[in-house]
């Protein structure tokens, strides 16, 4: 049976400072809009969102949300050199909050994307219905492949030591 990770270490045992440790940058919320909307899962498709992020902290977010059980990986079946990252259960559990996210700026702030904004307004639960569905199908595709890496790192075993002779 596998180790459990140790809980990670918070400032406070506040579920909000929970969210806002794990998801608490513009990056991160960001790649989570572009997984559930655009249903990008390669590093080139994030990389090329309209918000340029920069290589590195593209790299330290998509290891964060690994890290956090939020994504997971697998190797990419067509360039081994790749990887595919997919949201877990416990990402699209996340729609729901992005939403009333893009509800609340558009409400009090000039924002863009007007037809996205009016089909969350007047059609909320069924685009919610529509991004876990998508979810859903892509994540039996990859369970049934049995190509998923655990989304959750666990401890590796030390190598055996290098024998001298």
């Amino acid at each position: 049976m596998p180790k459990k990770m140790p809980a990670p270490k918070r400032r406070s045992g506040c579920p909000l400072n929970a969210s806002v440790e794990m998801l608490g940058d513009r990056w991160s919320l960001l790649i989570l809009r572009d997984m559930m909307l655009r249903g990008y899962q390669t590093f080139n498709e994030f990389l090329h969102s309209d918000e340029k992020i920069a290589t590195n902290i593209l790299a330290d977010r998509l290891r964060t949300l690994e890290s956090y059980g939020i994504i997971g990986t697998r190797q990419d079946p067509t360039d081994g050199r790749k990887m595919i990252y997919t949201l877990t259960a416990k990402g699209i559990d996340l729609a729901p909050v992005l939403t009333e996210m893009v509800l609340w700026a558009a409400r009090h702030e000039q924002t863009g994307n007007q037809p996205l904004v009016r089909q969350m307004r007047t059609g909320k639960e069924q685009l919610l219905a529509d991004v876990r569905q998508r979810w859903a199908q892509k994540h039996r595709l990859l369970i049934s492949s049995h190509r998923v890496r655990p989304s959750v790192r666990r401890p590796q075993a030390a190598a055996p030591p290098k024998d001298p002779g």
